[in-house]
């Protein structure tokens, strides 16, 4: 039996849906990288809202889904631009979700680190107020329990006049951290408001004003995360590092070679794309846990095709694909998000998505993912 799948130049191609998925059972948590996936969240298909609203979150689903990424070993990244902060999900709905998940964490044991910003800021802002705006968000998190990343912040981008403001904004924050923080350097293909993030436009200034943050306070920086999609900076940040702080790579299209590494040092990881890959990113790891670098390549390698996809410009909609296969994999009962952002990719796009990610076995019932792809085809007006 095929499926009609449009091709995006007004025909058509026959697939032929896998028939078995791949085999991944639940594990214990890695001994050679730190993982994390960043997570989406499952919106409530029933309530009354619209794009302008606040999110109508279903908590049970939202919840559940973590879970299943424990289950896999992986840490749970929270409340970061998977969960669509800044494009759907306000600081209240965040907090929310913050709350609940580490309180899910800690009754579970899994690994948590949630995002903390200034989202709460919804228009121009001094730079005393993006200072208090991240000391809230930061107190939070970590009364939650949870490790904290600092998330880049568009008020802090808008209000900087130079490299000095990073500085000392971050400097404030890191000495009065009670743990050691993950930063976070997120590129403007993941948000245009981040353009010119610590103060240059110019990568490689920017890149010395990011690890002069961190030199100047090593003991609370647990890693950084970089967001760039450019292997060869991360690489050259990586190695540029003070002793004991991590790179979690945030590359979602160089990912295998990031983490395999090479003579001189590996990223960990901290990825969006390991929403829809949980399991099959957990095998990867544990094959690499044993020193199998080959074997963890060949498991992982041709994921990249998928994760271009997904990823591909405009990249901050990328969370459209992952909410999609999320509901095609049965991890939620419907294809409905928080901001109406179910509609910003197109037929054609989830089309390859559900055809890449039947081919590497993601479906745990390949029968249900055809037939909720048959049904969005068939709303439509794509008959079989």
């Amino acid at each position: 039996m095929t499926i009609r799948l449009p091709a995006g130049d007004g025909g058509f191609r026959a697939y032929e849906p896998r028939k078995e998925p791949l085999a991944a059972t639940p594990g214990t948590p890695f001994t050679s990288r730190t993982v994390f996936s960043a997570a989406h969240v499952v919106a409530d298909p029933f309530a009354d809202s619209t794009p302008d609203s606040p999110a109508a979150v279903d908590w049970d689903a939202t919840l559940a889904f973590r879970r299943h990424l424990w289950s896999h070993g992986l840490g749970v990244a929270e409340a970061m631009d998977t969960a669509q902060r800044g494009m759907g999900l306000d600081w209240a709905g965040a907090a929310e979700l913050i709350r609940r998940s580490a309180a899910e964490a800690k009754s579970v044991g899994g690994l948590i680190a949630c995002g903390v910003g200034t989202d709460q800021l919804t228009g121009p802002a001094t730079l005393d107020e993006v200072r208090a705006a991240y000391e809230e968000q930061l107190a939070l998190v970590e009364e939650s329990g949870a490790q904290a990343i600092l998330m880049a912040s568009r008020a802090l981008a808008a209000a900087a006049k130079g490299p000095e403001d990073y500085l000392e904004i971050y400097g404030h924050l890191l000495r009065q951290s009670a743990e050691p923080v993950v930063l976070h350097w997120l590129g403007p293909m993941f948000d245009p408001a981040l353009e010119g993030y610590w103060g240059s436009s110019d990568l490689d200034a920017a890149t010395d004003t990011f690890l002069e943050v961190i030199a100047a306070h090593p003991d609370k920086v647990d890693g950084i995360k970089v967001s760039l999609l450019d292997a060869r900076r991360e690489i050259d940040i990586r190695r540029r590092l003070p002793q004991g702080v991590r790179c979690y790579t945030g590359d979602d299209f160089n990912y295998p070679e990031l983490i395999a590494g090479d003579e001189q040092g590996f990223s960990h990881a901290l990825l969006g794309i390991f929403d829809p890959l949980g399991p099959l990113a957990a095998e990867a790891v544990r094959v690499l846990d044993t020193g199998d670098a080959k074997g963890f390549r060949e498991l992982l390698d041709p994921t990249v095709e998928l994760s271009r996809h997904l990823f591909q410009a405009p990249t901050r909609f990328y969370k459209t694909g992952v909410v999609f296969l999320a509901w095609l994999a049965g991890h939620q009962s419907h294809f409905t998000m928080v901001g109406g952002l179910q509609s910003a990719r197109s037929l054609p796009h989830f089309a390859r998505a559900y055809e890449l990610a039947d081919g590497l076995g993601l479906f745990p019932d390949p029968k249900l993912a055809e037939e909720r792809m048959k049904n969005l085809l068939s709303l439509y007006g794509v008959n079989q």
